[in-house]
């Protein structure tokens, strides 16, 4: 008996047509979502996938500010036709023109992909999900929301937080939690005045926030860099763990999946 092989296609679709899709992509995710806000903010193109008449997918390309998005960030294909994947990825490289593919190392179907159609694969970003709730202490240091009249030192890194540590009457340190993320995730933040570090209080701060983060209805989540060891050490003794990390790599000339030999 001769069996029919199954044609796939990869068609330009706009974004309220793949939110149904999006919605299963979001819940087996069940993680914070780095890039969730370029959808609200224009920054995408969205593709629905098929596989003969039947829709079974979606791809979302990002790229920014630009018109011309050339990074697939996101690849779902419901359970039923997920033997066939790679066919579904290629005819959205085709569809696209993408050039390079960034996921996080916890999406397993498009880091599948990635590993499978990618070259140079680099990381330089580190996720991070909360773990356990700690009993941190600081004598003398009070975790308030911050005041208009408040003396905040210079940020260089992060925005100045809704909270800040207090040490007899001064500011050390902020933070806060951006909400602009797929909920019920959200992200904290944090920085210590440069002559306040090492003293504990990144921990700390991250710990109370961590509290008014889950009385505002939000999971907390961080990222920070690779490289930064010292960020990565205070997440984690705020009782934070490493999820995953991102992962970005370009797309191998011909387009096709990697072969052995």
């Amino acid at each position: 008996m001769l069996h029919r092989q199954m044609t796939a296609r990869a068609v330009r679709a706009g974004l309220a047509e793949i939110q149904h899709l999006r919605a299963l992509y979001l819940q087996e995710m069940n993680t914070q979502i780095r890039y969730d806000a370029y959808h609200s903010r224009g920054w995408t193109d969205s593709y629905l996938l098929y596989v003969d008449d039947v829709c079974a997918g979606y791809g979302a390309i990002k790229g920014q500010e630009r018109e011309d998005r050339d990074t697939i960030f996101e690849f779902y294909v419901i359970p039923a036709y997920r033997d066939r994947l790679r066919l579904l990825f290629a005819e959205l490289l085709s569809a696209s023109g993408a050039r390079q593919i960034e996921c996080q190392s916890n999406d397993r179907l498009l880091t599948s992909m990635l590993y499978e159609f990618a070259r140079d694969i680099r990381s330089d970003t580190v996720l991070f999900e909360d773990h356990v709730a700690t009993r941190h202490e600081i004598a003398a240091a009070v975790v308030r929301p911050r005041r208009e009249a408040d003396r905040i030192f210079e940020h260089a890194v992060e925005p100045v937080g809704e909270y800040v540590l207090e040490i007899d009457g001064e500011i050390v340190a902020t933070g806060g939690f951006m909400v602009h993320y797929n909920a019920p995730f959200a992200d904290l933040y944090m920085e210590v005045r440069p002559d306040r570090r090492r003293e504990g209080f990144a921990a700390f701060l991250l710990q109370e926030v961590k509290k008014a983060c889950y009385l505002a209805g939000r999971i907390p989540a961080a990222r920070t860099g690779l490289d930064n060891i010292a960020s990565r050490a205070a997440l984690q003794k705020a009782g934070l763990r490493v999820s995953g990390f991102m992962l970005a790599g370009i797309i191998q000339p011909s387009g096709a999946p990697r072969t052995t030999h």
